[in-house]
């Protein structure tokens, strides 16, 4: 992969700790293509949501850019170059649907000497970020690590790590790392005597190293912010601190809660301060608790528990994969309807409980392996449970349950997939071009073809799909069938029931989406994201608010009207436009349909109009 550092120059001007560059910013991203007046407003926290300057409700669907990152063959960064960001950008929105992304960070390509930032470095993450915000895309940076360290793996090891710089494990003088008979790579955490010592000199700022690291980070945010325009720098959501943050090792006396408490809160209350001093005053810290205080095999209590009301400089900011269909001996067979729905209920319960919102940041399955086989069914399950709080089989006939829509970031989007050239622990004997590239990990949604062209790797049914990204008011109820398949099977988990038999005689074998939300009175339109495979010739929607095969271009006369997505990629949304507050209003959205008659319309919403009466009025 070229080597960007050897074609971009910078200026580094040091000044109070922070950093700036010299030069003008790029445009504004409020000017970016296909933008509406509404668009592209900085993101708060209120009332348990992230909010838009409109009051809108918005929910962040995406990817997490890259995994690329853990790599050293492109320098720590996610692209090897501005041109396959803006390529990667364009596709996830245009293919995965995406309109965020959590975009990876190096501590050790950032810092690559004790006290001194590469300005370089956060040179070229900075204009692979801009990709992303100018193809009208929300980021939310994370400094990532696994295992703490590349550096403390031998060159001949199974497994390897990112995270802390070399000059960090220099000074720890660790023990030589084994995690013994390990057959996953997430064993080492709890059994590689080094990761583990490594973490816990991390968390007890042992040679300073939590003082580097945030010191590190605030300059990192200055430059971020410094070099993009005012516009794009709304489009950054947040800062996610540290990713699966773990201890290593308890001291005595402590559990896993109490570390929380005591060791891992603090650290979130000093990064919050770096942010404040960075200028990132209006953006939460998106923060993690223990990686495994919602794991179902590994499980510790925690989920910051003791943190008190977050309000809206934090958000709750977790991790999801099933151990054990993973393991492949744990769970035998697929996911089925509502696998998940408890699991992702917790993550909305302790947002509440923290009185702030949630994202789902990983969430994902392997692609290839024993148990790829259970992808289809896992990744649907997965969608389902973000989408809503009950499962396919009840949620027409409990609505109220639904919850609210959740963010998340699925596990990952790297174009390199299976085109790597990484020297695994820098050992020119073992070059990994394979998969992800690292530690035998295949997740990524989506690669590259022989002509270069980023090309899905799963289902575009279950990528690819409708969700509020924006709602006008409060969401009550959301649902999507996306009748992705698994193999051959169509996987239909929430069939249209019987007792509304026009709007399944519209729905027929299409996919569909159902909400129902509260007005407030907003000055912007409720938008829905709409599929590749929902074209206006084929898009039918059935609304309190309209009745339209084939809905017209959007206008603010229009209550019912669909737009390109900002950014130039060629993605759409429908959007819903009420003119009142603490009205129920409700669309059904669904393909299923071919030239639908007037009476069958006039139907299915008179159907519609009790449904929601009788459950939700």
């Amino acid at each position: 992969m070229p080597n960007m550092r050897a074609r971009l120059l910078v200026v580094l001007v040091v000044l109070c700790g922070f950093l700036t560059v010299a030069g003008n910013p790029s445009a504004s991203a409020a000017g970016i293509a296909d933008s509406l007046p509404f668009d592209g407003t900085a993101l708060t926290v209120a009332n348990g949501r992230f909010v838009d300057a409109g009051g809108r409700e918005v929910v962040l669907r995406g990817y997490n850019v890259s995994g690329e990152t853990k790599l050293a063959e492109n320098h720590g960064l996610p692209f090897a170059s501005v041109a396959d960001a803006k390529k990667s950008a364009t596709a996830l929105r245009a293919l995965g649907g995406g309109n965020s992304v959590r975009f990876l960070l190096s501590w050790a390509y950032a810092e690559p000497v004790k006290g001194q930032v590469d300005a370089t470095y956060l040179a070229n993450a900075t204009e692979q970020m801009r990709a992303f915000l100018d193809a009208g895309i929300r980021v939310y940076p994370d400094f990532h690590q696994d295992l703490y360290s590349r550096w403390l793996f031998n060159s001949g090891s199974w497994y390897t790590g990112d995270g802390a710089p070399a000059w960090a494990v220099a000074l720890g003088n660790y023990p030589a790392e084994s995690c013994g008979i390990c057959f996953v790579w997430g064993q080492n955490i709890t059994s590689n005597g080094a990761v583990k010592a490594g973490q816990y000199d991390f968390w007890h700022n042992n040679y300073g190293l939590q003082d580097y690291f945030l010191a590190t980070a605030q300059k990192a945010m200055t430059y971020i912010k410094a070099n993009l325009t005012t516009g794009e720098f709304a489009g950054v959501v947040g800062f996610d601190p540290y990713n699966e943050p773990y201890a290593g090792s308890y001291d005595s006396g402590q559990n896993s809660r109490t570390w929380e408490r005591d060791v891992l809160w603090p650290f979130y209350v000093k990064f919050r301060a770096r942010m404040d001093a960075a200028g990132w005053t209006d953006k939460p810290a998106m923060v993690e608790p223990n990686l495994f205080w919602n794991g179902n095999v590994s499980k510790e209590e925690g989920g910051l528990l003791d943190a008190g009301t977050l309000g809206s400089r934090y958000v709750f900011n977790t991790h999801f994969y099933d151990q054990k269909a993973i393991s492949g001996i744990l769970m035998w067979g697929n996911a089925s309807d509502g696998q998940y729905v408890t699991d992702f209920g917790t993550v909305r319960d302790r947002a509440t409980a923290l009185g702030t919102t949630a994202v789902v940041s990983e969430f994902g399955h392997p692609l290839n392996g024993n148990t790829a086989g259970k992808a289809p069914t896992v990744l649907k399950a997965m969608y389902q449970a973000l989408d809503s709080r009950v499962k396919g089989a009840n949620w027409w006939s409990t609505p109220a349950s639904s919850g609210p829509v959740l963010s998340g970031s699925q596990w990952q989007w790297d174009i390199y997939n299976g085109r790597h050239n990484e020297l695994m622990n820098d050992n020119p004997d073992k070059v990994i071009t394979a998969a992800d590239g690292w530690n035998d990990e295949d997740l990524s949604a989506v690669k590259l073809d022989d002509s270069g062209t980023p090309v899905l790797r799963q289902d575009a049914r279950l990528l690819d799909r409708i969700y509020p990204s924006a709602t006008s008011g409060s969401t009550v109820a959301f649902t999507y069938e996306d009748r992705s398949r698994d193999g051959s099977t169509t996987l239909t988990w929430n069939p249209v029931p019987s007792g509304l038999p026009n709007v399944s005689s519209l729905v027929g074998s299409g996919q569909y989406s159902v909400l129902v939300w509260r007005s407030s009175s907003g000055s912007a339109p409720t938008e829905l994201h709409l599929p590749a495979s929902f074209p206006n010739s084929t898009t039918t929607v059935v609304s309190d608010l309209g009745t339209v095969y084939g809905p017209p271009a959007y206008t603010t006369s229009t209550p019912v009207g669909t737009a390109l997505e900002p950014g130039g990629t060629g993605s759409r949304r429908l959007l819903l436009t009420d003119a009142d507050s603490g009205v129920l209003h409700y669309a059904l959205v669904t393909n299923g349909a071919t030239s639908p008659s007037a009476s069958l319309l006039g139907a299915a919403k008179s159907e519609l109009a009790n449904w929601v009466s009788q459950k939700l009025g």
